[in-house]
């Protein structure tokens, strides 16, 4: 990276010496001492562009690189980056070494910045809302159970409205779809889990019923194996799982106590594991019931208690109704009131079966 210039380097270098001097000489001048308008000076050195520069210098690891990604000259970055360091009386990088590297002040700074810039998209979200009606952007967090196909045709019809928000979609499984929604990453979460008591924050309406059986690949064991299953037939063989998408992954159904376990991403890999006879396992009764139809799985009665899972969407209280919501939003609480929405989100419509594809070619 260009060398900063000697002045600047010695400037540094003096304000180190002079705080270092009379934290020595006299403990208590270490402490900061806030001057006259120090706070509104604090806050002008602190909004979200700067902010943007200081990561793009951090990112980068040079301001010549960050200003080339910023689009300015290297010497104008390094003098705002300076302005904010004065601003705060303290040194955010360590300019010494060929790469630009944050200080413990910096990095502080800077991992603390994040909440503040998401703060202020969604300040900026509200305000546009107020102004328009229309969100910015719609995130909506879809669980394993729902439709991908149905969900992409309800995107497709928004999508015919003209409407200027952005749609973001999310892939959870199990308690991630709610998690989703309590952490701020979603708007809209379809295929919540009926059984717990909602947060108080949180709107919840039924979306239906989903029965899920027990299938294996014709190929497989278990196939041959007299029914019903009993917990000891099925432990003796590994089930393929759905990897809860909470950080803590602390849901987990069906898998027996010592069974070996593949754990995938989607249902959708689910399927295709359980087609090539990968391992055994439950799936929603409709998206296997083609496959049950063209005989390439099979349903296998077991003596375990039937598995139903109640599902729902959900949506934060501070939209506490479809009035109060934002335009997109409202717009999908129109169409999930409608039954045969909710239906064909949980697959519950009939659908052919997919074309053949390498993945699916197990039978």
């Amino acid at each position: 990276m260009p060398r900063l210039r000697p002045s600047s380097d010695r400037r540094a270098a003096a304000r180190v010496r002079a705080v270092t001097s009379r934290a020595s000489a006299n403990p208590a001048a270490a402490e900061p001492q806030p001057a006259a308008g120090a706070g509104e000076a604090t806050r002008a050195a602190l909004g979200p562009q700067q902010l943007a520069w200081l990561a793009a210098v951090a990112q980068h690891g040079s301001f010549a690189a960050a200003a080339r990604a910023l689009g300015v000259v290297p010497s104008a970055l390094t003098y705002r980056v300076r302005q904010i360091e004065e601003a705060l009386d303290v040194l955010l990088f360590d300019r010494r070494a060929r790469r630009a590297q944050l200080t413990p002040a910096g990095a502080a700074l800077l991992a603390g910045s994040a909440h503040l810039l998401r703060e202020w998209d969604a300040l900026a979200q509200r305000v546009r809302r107020i102004a328009t009606g229309w969100e910015a952007e719609l995130t909506i967090a879809a669980d394993a159970v729902i439709d991908a196909r149905t969900l992409l045709e309800l995107c497709e019809a928004f999508y015919g409205l003209g409407a200027p928000t952005r749609l973001r979609l999310r892939s959870e499984t199990l308690s991630g779809t709610l998690h989703a929604l309590l952490r701020g990453q979603a708007d809209l979460a379809l295929g919540v889990t009926l059984d717990a008591v909602p947060p108080a924050q949180v709107r919840l309406h039924t979306l239906g019923e989903v029965t899920f059986e027990f299938v294996v690949a014709p190929h497989h064991p278990l196939a041959k194996q007299q029914p019903p299953l009993t917990p000891d037939d099925i432990r003796g063989h590994r089930i393929v799982a759905v990897a809860d998408s909470a950080p803590d992954g602390g849901l987990t159904l069906g898998l027996q106590p010592g069974q070996d376990v593949l754990t995938v991403p989607t249902m959708e890999m689910k399927l295709q594991a359980q087609l090539r006879g990968l391992g055994c396992g439950w799936l929603p009764r409709p998206l296997v019931q083609p496959y049950l139809d063209a005989g390439r799985l099979v349903a296998c009665p077991t003596t375990l208690p039937a598995r139903t899972a109640r599902t729902g969407y959900a949506w934060r209280a501070d939209t506490a109704s479809p009035q109060g919501a934002g335009r997109a939003l409202r717009w999908w609480l129109q169409q999930l009131a409608q039954p045969r929405t909710r239906q064909a989100l949980l697959m519950h419509c009939p659908r052919p079966l997919p074309t053949a594809t390498l993945l699916d070619s197990g039978s």
